[in-house]
């Protein structure tokens, strides 16, 4: 690191020698083409926090799960004094379109919380004093939500879609409904170009288990996918995070050039290396919510040693600063100290820049540089477009047609977990079915009859609760943060996702229900056959909906399997075959009226045997017994068959609405957005 780092000269003055810069663009760039292909057309932004005090609330970030399983009740623990500090005091700041602003510190320094506050994510803070403005207004969710990218630390997309297809789902969603297909087309287009993804435009996005992009290529997607829409202000958190240090050079410098096409672009970092801190117009140096610098990155050194901290000889101010403001919390006396030192310094920093009205320190006889790439960058804004003007964005139809094509796109294309669900189907399907193979005209006896057709419906949903349930709480940030976005709306996606599973459903059961029939020679027919299938198929989504309203309604996936298994068991044991209808006491017995086992059951029983002639053997005596009377014997034929279904298709009904509550009332946050 200190072999590429600046010397403390060169960033005084605010020039690098010219060989050497031009080394460094060779080396770091991956594609020397510096030109514009994504200028923000709209009016200048201005982004000012003023006088900004913020109580951070620890208690509230804290799951009520955790707190319970802490011996805590959860709205007690939150009254609690003792969870809430400052995270920010008296911050002050001004930024412009045309200049990107760093915000660098240690862990704990407030750089998380600031963004959330200006994004409007606060989670459960209070701001105690101060405003944010947003181009001269106060800012509110409304104006965020028109003004305002937010690109968060994780990558959150489909790892199936390529990158080209996954910007344009976005654009679909995103752009004014007022543009065309070629005009959605060309915007995509020149995001790709823009942040230097041609390359890998038709690859999979790919995750930490589907192989895709590179790191520092998905990073760019993720900005893109905000940049697609051509806000003013873009706002990122810790874009860096996990990448090496070329790739991570790389996408600072893709913001640096984003920041000149007429945006104001603010980033957090934690310890910036030498060569990406060149990169930075503003450089805002924070300690537990105050601040200690904020200024040019060029006059960072030259401030600091004018009150008596120099910056080493080759050493990377970045790290040299962050370390000196960092509070010591190996001792008590080493906290203290460093407490003092960080309170002395942002006490120096106020009284310099109390008569300057964007608070930004900047050096004696000289102007900030990145005020003339703001004048420049204006030159660009020529033509106006339809993001200068309000327009409507695409309405529920759209939205739920380009969600349906996108969940089936990504679904369809994940071809491992296609394969295991049609060879897991396919083998309980064959395993059932020749146990029960080769019996010719002989039936079987009451008991493996009764045995076969219970197990047709109660084996199958076990096996759709724990796919289903996994990958919905591996799409659930993603959901979280496009509904936080304003991309979708909650009753869309709940159509897409009920619709688009039903392709993937049909498969399964077809593939799981058809052998079963002929194999076991179940009561011969198309009528009877087509009869058994759509019990089955009923049963089948019950049990599928019964984990997309589990999995939306707890925020874990341990929570939702133990929610899902508590339900199936229950069902399964009020089935009606491991103990008769007829001998439930009061509990049970209302549990057997709304489990899809006990009708699925009861439906197979009386498409098997109503109206049919039974025989059976008893020795040398041949029995040929009503199967109207076996099913009325174990208390089946309670319902006639049309209310059976009717009942199925209410019981799943019941799990759609919770499912639709859940996701309308309940936020639906990862474990990692806690």
């Amino acid at each position: 690191m200190a072999g590429k780092a600046l010397p403390e000269q060169g960033l005084q003055k605010g020039t690098a020698p010219q060989d050497d810069a031009g080394l460094q663009d060779s080396l770091f760039s991956s594609e020397n083409d510096n030109s514009l292909y994504f200028t923000y057309r709209g009016q200048s932004n201005t982004l000012e926090v003023r006088d900004l005090s913020y109580q951070v609330d620890l208690a509230a970030q804290v799951p009520w799960f955790e707190q319970l399983a802490q011996f805590k009740i959860p709205w007690l623990s939150r009254n609690s004094q003792d969870s809430r500090h400052l995270g920010i005091e008296n911050l002050n700041f001004k930024v412009k379109s045309g200049q990107m602003l760093a915000i660098i510190g240690s862990s704990g320094c407030g750089r998380a919380t600031l963004l959330d506050v200006i994004t409007g994510r606060d989670h459960g803070g209070k701001i105690k004093s101060g405003q944010i403005w947003i181009n001269g207004q106060p800012s509110t969710p409304q104006l965020v939500r028109k003004c305002v990218a937010h690109v968060r630390q994780h990558d959150q997309l489909l790892p199936n879609l390529t990158v080209r297809e996954t910007l344009t789902f976005v654009a679909q969603m995103r752009l004014p409904r007022t543009f065309s297909q070629a005009q959605r087309d060309k915007q995509v287009e020149d995001v790709i170009a823009e942040l230097r993804l041609r390359q890998c435009a038709d690859t999979p996005v790919g995750n930490i288990y589907v192989r895709g992009v590179s790191g520092g290529e998905r990073r760019r997607v993720s900005i893109g996918v905000q940049l697609l829409w051509n806000p003013g202000i873009l706002i990122l958190d810790e874009p860096t995070s996990g990448l090496d240090s070329f790739t991570a050079h790389n996408l600072v410098k893709t913001l640096s050039r984003l920041a000149k096409g007429n945006r104001l672009v603010l980033i957090s970092l934690h310890q910036p290396r030498s060569d990406i801190f060149r990169l930075f117009d503003l450089v805002l140096l924070m300690t537990s919510g105050t601040t200690i610098y904020l200024g040019s990155a060029q006059h960072m050194v030259q401030y600091f040693t004018a009150i008596g901290y120099p910056c080493p000889r080759y050493s990377n101010p970045a790290d040299f600063y962050v370390d000196l403001t960092s509070i010591d919390r190996r001792s008590h006396e080493q906290e203290m100290a460093s407490r003092e030192r960080a309170q002395s310094l942002a006490a120096m920093f106020r009284e310099k820049v109390r008569d300057c009205d964007d608070f930004v320190w900047k050096a004696e006889g000289r102007e900030l540089d990145v005020a003339g790439t703001h004048v420049e960058s204006l030159t660009l804004a020529g033509d106006t477009d339809a993001f200068q003007t309000p327009s409507k964005l695409p309405g529920a139809v759209q939205q739920f047609t380009t969600l349906i094509r996108r969940q089936i796109s990504n679904d369809f294309r994940d071809l491992p977990s296609l394969l295991i669900l049609v060879t897991e189907a396919c083998l309980l399907s064959l395993v059932i079915g020749f146990l029960y193979y080769n019996h010719g005209n002989i039936h079987l006896s009451l008991a493996d009859s009764t045995a076969l057709l219970f197990m047709i419906g109660a084996l199958i949903p076990f096996n759709v609760i724990l796919d289903v349930t996994s990958k919905c709480h591996s799409e659930r940030a993603m959901l979280y943060h496009e509904l936080e976005d304003g991309l979708y709306t909650v009753t869309p996606y709940f159509l897409a996702k009920i619709l688009g599973e039903l392709p993937e459903h049909c498969i399964y059961v077809v593939i799981y229900g058809v052998p079963i029939y002929w194999l076991a020679n179940l009561r011969p027919g198309l009528l009877p056959f087509l009869l058994h299938f759509l019990v089955v198929w009923l049963v089948v989504f019950s049990c599928r909906v019964m984990a997309l309203a589990s999995a939306a309604l707890l925020p874990t996936f341990h929570m939702s399997s133990f929610f899902c298994n508590a339900f199936y068991n229950s069902f399964y044991l009020t089935g009606g075959f491991m103990i008769s209808l007829d001998n439930l006491w009061a509990v049970p017995s209302l549990i057997s009226e709304i489990s899809f086992l006990r009708w699925c059951f009861e439906g197979l029983m009386q498409i098997q045997f109503n109206g049919h002639q039974y025989t059976t053997q008893i020795g040398n005596l041949t029995l040929s017994i009503p199967g109207d009377v076996i099913v009325n014997a174990m208390g089946l034929n309670s319902q006639p068959l049309y209310a059976i279904y009717l009942i199925l298709i209410g019981i799943s009904g019941g799990f759609l609405l919770l499912y639709y509550v859940s996701l309308r009332f309940i936020k639906q946050k990862s474990r990692q957005d806690w």
